[in-house]
């Protein structure tokens, strides 16, 4: 398990999440990957009225053979204020990445890396505190500007931003919309292309991406179920 005997209290308010921000930001390394992952995880977040629900599955990177899952549901504690959205998703999730029992290798989360005003999306944010290799994988663009790529799979644009590449714009199907794809820590943006690419199989989404968001589609069904 990642269990830690540090805890890491998230902020509560804007003024101490700007400062967290500014403070990880600087703490982001974009490196390659030493080796091929192994174990591969994703995560996603979910909401009620007043609750966060988290989910992370880990899958053999080989073969895309799905190990393990992990839900965890929290009081939601910061607001809904855009490019903050990890303080608000974020203990949750991590709660939910420390239970895994396996160790992943790398972790796909569902929104930026780099690509975000701050430089520090969902997956750059977590991958420091984690101090693991992950990568953003969004369905929409936050920041940036990008040529159109070409409608084949495994095609790819840069995303561009104040004059630097700061994701791609990735192909993952045959003729139907692109992700966003980011580097969020400790790897580089051709690796994580190349890694979206293999998790993807016959879906616009990674398979562990997809296997996330279907836990927490269906633990806010039965959240909501109960509350009828």
């Amino acid at each position: 398990m990642l269990t830690s005997e540090k805890t890491y209290i998230w902020p509560s308010n804007i003024k101490d999440a700007k400062a967290v921000q500014e403070e990880l930001r600087h703490k982001v390394k974009i490196t390659p990957l030493r080796m091929q992952p192994k174990y591969i995880a994703a995560a996603d977040a979910a909401f009620t009225d007043n609750k966060i629900i988290g989910a992370v599955c880990i899958y053999k990177y080989q073969g895309l053979e799905c190990l393990h899952h992990e839900i965890v549901v929290r009081k939601i504690t910061f607001p809904y204020v855009p490019s903050y959205l990890t303080f608000r998703e974020g203990p949750a999730i991590m709660e939910a990445i420390k239970k895994l029992k396996i160790m992943p290798d790398v972790i796909i989360f569902d929104g930026q890396g780099i690509a975000h005003p701050k430089g520090l999306g969902i997956a750059s944010h977590i991958g420091v505190l984690l101090d693991i290799p992950t990568i953003g994988c969004a369905k929409s663009r936050l920041i940036g500007t990008f040529k159109e790529p070409s409608k084949r799979k495994g095609q790819w644009s840069r995303l561009m931003h104040n004059g630097k590449t700061i994701g791609a714009v990735l192909r993952t199907r045959d003729n139907v919309r692109p992700v966003f794809v980011s580097p969020g820590h400790k790897i580089d943006l051709g690796t994580s292309v190349d890694i979206i690419v293999h998790c993807t199989g016959n879906y616009r989404i990674p398979l562990p991406q997809r296997c996330a968001d279907m836990f927490t589609k269906r633990a806010k069904q039965k959240i909501l179920g109960k509350c009828l």
